[in-house]
């Protein structure tokens, strides 16, 4: 794939007094980065000690690419303007999912999953998944010498950074995190991960970020046998409880199925026992949470069925939820490529979500059985918005 950057320009609509449910309203949709022929998702989001706002996230030809890049863009306008993204991360493999853990003293860790494909894999994808000659491109390139021998690169890694995302550490062997983890008030860093766990969430602290992290608790789908756990997020509350909630996905895999409820659970031990996992009445995924200056709890989702787009809902403690205080920050999608929105509180009551989706109208009929490798492909895109 051909990379480069552009000088871009923030795509902003104000929409004044339109009322998204009871409690908030939309103040500006704008756009972060996107190419027409680039494939951008999974974002995280941080901010630095310095103030700024940076974003994570992946950058690849399609959602099963080869070779996708970890990038980062960053405002330093509270989320107004955006700078030119660089690559943080490339290996000669598939580098992806890029989660942000802030330690208190404002060094940030990366976590990154780097995949390595195989002819074989590609042969297995289910028909229509993608062009034949997408599938046969792919299949040439990760069956060079090159991308043989970079197998030492496959795995989960943590980088570090020092000065507010400008620069990096080297990899080293680390934890997948989805959206990244969280330093406790006793000083440890907990992780929740899921991709060397098969349908659970497992739950790894450490107290270096370069260094070992002891596994210390799994939590276990209550039916196995229909859904998988995975993409879990943790944070932990003012009151010292960690918070944590699950994208539950139904076994055969199935984006639209009714079973697609998010999960909760908790911790009041630091992460070495945990409350069973419950569920709530938010249909949608993958969670991120956020709690807010005034303590209530943010948990923001994809919503993968139409009406396409991305939603928050809002608790008093994180444990009880309503489907009443659900609001819908965008439902203008054109398909089911999209999601992975996470939240920043900019100042008490108004948030930043950053998500992933083609931007282009909900009517819109791209071919996406296979994709059409001509379409709009998604790009990384934000809302601001103010809670009441």
């Amino acid at each position: 794939m051909n990379r480069f950057f552009y000088s871009f320009f923030i795509l902003s609509l104000v929409i004044p007094g339109r009322l998204l449910g009871a409690e908030a309203e939309i103040l500006q949709h704008l756009t972060i980065y996107e190419m027409r022929d680039e494939y951008c998702a999974w974002p995280a989001i941080a901010r630095t000690a310095d103030g700024d706002i940076i974003v994570c996230y992946t950058r690849t030809e399609e959602h099963l690419g080869p070779d996708g890049q970890i990038l980062l863009s960053r405002s330093k306008d509270n989320g107004q303007t955006w700078e030119t993204p660089v690559v943080v991360y490339d290996s000669p493999l598939d580098d992806r999912e890029s989660g942000l853990t802030l330690l208190e003293d404002g060094r940030l860790i990366l976590h990154v999953r780097t995949t390595r494909w195989t002819p074989t894999a590609y042969a297995k994808l289910p028909p229509l998944a993608y062009e034949q000659d997408t599938l046969n491109r792919w299949i040439q390139h990760v069956d060079t010498r090159e991308y043989r021998e970079a197998a030492r690169w496959e795995g989960e890694w943590h980088l570090v950074s020092e000065d507010g995302g400008y620069t990096w550490s080297h990899p080293v062997p680390g934890q997948d995190s989805i959206h990244g983890g969280v330093h406790m008030d006793n000083g440890e860093i907990l992780v929740a991960s899921y991709r060397n766990h098969p349908d659970r969430a497992g739950v790894y602290v450490g107290s270096n970020p370069m260094g070992t992290f002891e596994k210390t608790a799994e939590i276990l789908s209550p039916l196995p046998d229909a859904l998988r756990f995975g993409e879990p997020h943790v944070i932990q509350l003012k009151s010292g409880r960690v918070l944590m909630m699950i994208r539950a996905t139904a076994k055969p895999y199935d984006d639209k199925s009714p079973l697609s409820y998010a999960y909760g659970s908790y911790s009041d031990d630091y992460g070495r026992t945990w409350s069973a996992p419950f569920k709530t009445t938010l249909w949608g995924f993958p969670p991120h949470l956020l709690q807010l200056a005034d303590g209530r709890v943010l948990v923001t989702y994809g919503h993968r069925r139409s009406p396409f787009g991305q939603r928050v809902a809002v608790s008093v403690d994180g444990i009880t939820w309503d489907k009443e205080d659900e609001i819908i920050i965008r439902d203008d999608a054109p398909n089911k490529d999209l999601g992975y929105p996470v939240s920043l509180e900019l100042e008490p009551g108004t948030i930043l979500t950053v998500y992933y989706q083609p931007n282009v109208p909900a009517d819109a009929n791209p071919r996406m059985q296979p994709p059409d490798p001509n379409r709009v492909k998604p790009g990384i895109h934000g809302t601001i918005w103010r809670l009441k």
